[in-house]
């Protein structure tokens, strides 16, 4: 129906308005585009019905519903309601909402509800919701001091902060 019709000469319309000079001289590149900024990696997620039988590592965000037989060191980890570990659990921060039979170690800690937690908790911060069952430790991270160099200490270094240093032992049951 429609036909194209064949350009059988080279276009010289572009060639006759450029002056030699133009013609000999190399286009300029353009910049490389600014490169934007990183985006969050999403969270990873495993939902009821699997079960892992060895360690999970990893950087990011880990949210868990299901079965693990093994260590979890992740950069965030949240136990679903659902979710049982047994192994040692590391993280940043962790969010169990279920049932935890390991050390638990990690800046912030957040026990829920519905979770139940047999080990020792290593933390900065912790916070219990009522209703959580935690039977164990629970260990505050001490940090350095930082302090200006010194003449050496004395061999023998006095035990008053022992006390600072003890942890605290509880156990919680919803009655």
């Amino acid at each position: 129906m429609f036909a194209k019709k064949k350009d059988t000469a080279p276009s010289t319309a572009m060639s006759q308005t450029m002056t030699p000079l133009m013609q000999d001289t190399p286009l300029p590149m353009p910049s490389a585009a600014p490169v934007p900024p990183a985006r969050p990696k999403p969270a990873s997620m495993i939902a009821q019905g699997v079960t892992i039988r060895g360690d999970v590592l990893g950087d990011g965000e880990l949210h868990l519903d299901c079965v693990v037989v093994g260590d979890i060191r992740v950069g965030k980890l949240i136990l679903g309601p659902n979710a049982r570990v047994e192994g040692a659990v590391a993280a940043q921060a962790i969010e169990v909402h279920g049932h935890v039979k390991g050390a638990v170690t990690a800046q912030a800690v957040r026990l829920f509800g519905t979770s139940r937690v047999e080990g020792d908790i290593t933390h900065e911060q912790l916070a219990m919701e009522t209703g959580a069952d935690f039977e164990g430790r629970s260990l505050k991270f001490q940090r350095q001091a930082v302090a200006a160099p010194q003449a050496p200490a004395p061999a023998a270094a006095p035990a008053a902060d022992a006390s600072a240093q003890a942890p605290t032992s509880f156990k919680i049951i919803q009655g």
